[in-house]
């Protein structure tokens, strides 16, 4: 939902300043570029109120760390394997630690541009 909200701001967001030129010589126009503004601060307030963004954010973490656990599981790599590891385990281990950090660094990422946002006041 986030993300489809997103693009309908952007698009509407988009035609306000095309569509102006044209205010002047229709009513219609006039009336279609406020209907507009009003769309985008209604989706704005939609995606505040039910913190789509937040839930984009918790629900890609979650993601990335179940796809880290099942290449863990799958390769029988630590902790899922009961002998020694092998090479290829030690392989998928390090890469999964490394794609692991770079989901931490982008949840944080992420977390920090809210914050920044939320006491600039932007959305």
């Amino acid at each position: 939902m986030f993300k489809i909200y997103q693009l309908a701001e952007i698009i509407l967001a988009a035609l306000i300043p095309l569509l102006s030129s044209y205010a002047g010589q229709s009513v219609s126009i006039a009336f279609i570029i406020g209907l507009f503004g009003a769309i985008i601060t209604i989706i704005e307030s939609v995606t505040k109120l039910f913190k789509y963004h937040e839930n984009w954010i918790h629900y890609r973490t979650t993601c990335e760390l179940l796809k880290h656990q099942k290449y863990l599981y799958l390769t029988k790599s630590y902790p899922y394997n009961e002998s020694n590891e092998t090479i290829e385990n030690l392989f998928v281990k390090n890469i999964e630690m490394i794609i692991s950090a770079e989901t931490n660094q982008w949840q944080t990422m992420n977390s920090t541009k809210k914050e920044d946002n939320k006491n600039t006041g932007k959305s």
